[in-house]
């Protein structure tokens, strides 16, 4: 029991993953609602993405398996939140593509719903970034702030639930 206990760098991680992991499911769904059609560099941009998510049990376990040792977690957990950041790269170029001048969005979704998760989208890197630099100044904060993210892309876009609706319809 107690090797099991010292294992919770790996129950934290796979949480963790599988929580972005299924954040990022539920946001490809929803988006997957707004858009009408795709071309080449959408289907590629969805791939890289793809590859991203299936690449996630690497990062994940870095972080369990440095994130106990004092000269070896600053570089883990940067090195997770950077894959975030990679990730959230490509999952913004995806989206952009699909939006800009609305080129595959579907007619029924409102500019408003568009603009509004463009903006959602538009800090991932950014903030991931972030977490990455800060993991060198605190391991928490950096730990922090990836679950805050995760926290803040569950929540629903304006927007773009009352568009997804109207999918349906």
């Amino acid at each position: 029991w107690q090797a099991l206990v010292q294992l919770w760098p790996s129950y934290f991680g796979y949480v963790v993953s599988f929580v972005v992991i299924g954040i990022m499911w539920a946001n490809h769904h929803n988006l997957m609602k707004l858009v009408d059609r795709v071309d080449h560099a959408f289907l590629t941009l969805n791939l890289l993405l793809l590859l991203c998510v299936a690449f996630l049990p690497f990062p994940t376990a870095v972080l369990a398996q440095h994130l106990r040792n004092a000269d070896e977690r600053r570089v883990a957990v940067a090195f997770y939140c950077g894959f975030f950041s990679f990730t959230s790269v490509f999952y913004f170029l995806m989206w952009w593509h699909a939006a800009k001048n609305r080129r595959l969005i579907a007619h029924h979704v409102p500019d408003a719903a568009v603009r509004a998760i463009t903006r959602a989208y538009a800090p991932g890197s950014f903030l991931y970034g972030l977490a990455a630099l800060l993991a060198f100044v605190s391991v928490t904060l950096s730990l922090a702030l990836v679950v805050g993210l995760a926290i803040l892309y569950m929540l629903p876009r304006a927007g773009a639930h009352e568009a997804a609706k109207r999918a349906q319809d």
